[in-house]
Formats: C-alpha cells, structure tokens, sequence
C-alpha cells in the first residue's frame, strides 16, 4: 500500500526544461519516465494518460501538466 502524498516542487527555468524535455523524448521513444521528486524516485509508465488543466483565479492563472496513471 502506498503512503499518500501531495508534494509542489518548484524547479529553476533550466531543471524544468530539462525533465520535460526527457518526459518527451520518453513519450516519443515509448520508454517509461523517471523522476525524483523530493528524494522519492516515480517510475510513470508509458502508457499513462496526460492532460492539461488550466486555472483561473482572484487575478492569478495556473497550468498544470497532468500524468496519470494507475498501478
């Protein structure tokens, strides 16, 4: 059973551009992604969905970048 956990990391321009450039080079190549977010290693397969959600609020906007998948 997996701990729940709900974790916001933020990343300089560079460390964001390169995670997301392998998250497509992943998605291109059919290859699982991995990622360590605050020392906890994410195995995402490739056949998780992704989505885009856009929000806006009290003069702020956010987008999310959504992977989702299940185990």
């Amino acid at each position: 059973m997996t701990n729940e956990r709900d974790i916001e990391k933020t990343y300089s321009n560079s460390q964001f551009v390169d995670k997301i450039r392998r998250l497509a080079d992943c998605i291109e190549e059919g290859k699982n992604f991995e990622i360590q977010i605050a020392n906890e290693k994410i195995y995402v397969p490739n056949s998780a969905k992704f989505s885009i959600e856009h929000e806006r609020e009290d003069g702020s906007e956010e987008i999310e970048f959504q992977i989702k998948w299940s185990k």
